[in-house]
C-alpha cells in the first residue's frame, strides 16, 4: 500500500501476449498436422514466410531479427530446412563474412499451401474483430514491439 491506497494490480498485457503466443502456436501446429504431409513446424514456417515476404536472400542477422529467433536456434532450424531442400545458405558475394539465406527449390510448392493455412489461422486469430479493431490492435503491437526492441538495445549497451 502507498499512501493508504492499495497498489494497483500489475497489467496482464504481457501475460496475455504470452498465452496468445502459446495457444496460437498450438492451433497453427494442429492446422499444419491436419494439412497432411507438411514438412515444417510453425517456427520453420516463420523463417520461410520471412524469406517469401522479403523476396530476396536475407543475411542471417536480418533473418534472425525478422523472425525473433536466436542465431543458434535459427542455425539449427536452417540445418533442417536445408536438408529438406526448403532453404539454402551461401556466402554473400559482396562480403564473405555474411551468410545469406535464400529460398530452396522445394519451398516453392509449399508457399501457396502455407499461405492458405496462414489465411485460415488469421481468420481464427481475429475471429469477429472488425477492421478498425484489427488495425488498432496491430498498431499497438507495433508500438509495444518497438518499445521492447529499444529496451533490448539499451540493455545490451
Amino acid at each position: 500500500m502507498s499512501g493508504g491506497r492499495p497498489a494497483s494490480p500489475p497489467s496482464a498485457g504481457g501475460f496475455l501476449l504470452a498465452k496468445v503466443h502459446q495457444v496460437s502456436g498450438r492451433v497453427f501446429a494442429r492446422l499444419l498436422r491436419e494439412a497432411g504431409d507438411f514438412p515444417i513446424n510453425p517456427a520453420q514456417g516463420r523463417i520461410l514466410f520471412a524469406l517469401w515476404r522479403a523476396g530476396r536472400p536475407l543475411p542471417m542477422g536480418e533473418l534472425a531479427a525478422e523472425t525473433a529467433l536466436e542465431p543458434s536456434t535459427l542455425t539449427s532450424m536452417l540445418d533442417r530446412l536445408e536438408a529438406a531442400g526448403l532453404a539454402r545458405r551461401s556466402p554473400s558475394p559482396s562480403d564473405r563474412r555474411v551468410v545469406l539465406v535464400e529460398r530452396g527449390e522445394a519451398d516453392r510448392a509449399l508457399e501457396e499451401r502455407y499461405a492458405e493455412l496462414s489465411a485460415r489461422m488469421t481468420g481464427l486469430f481475429y475471429g469477429d474483430l472488425g477492421e478498425a479493431e484489427v488495425a488498432a490492435f496491430e498498431a499497438s503491437l507495433e508500438r509495444i514491439l518497438a518499445n521492447l526492441e529499444k529496451a533490448e538495445r539499451e540493455l545490451r549497451a
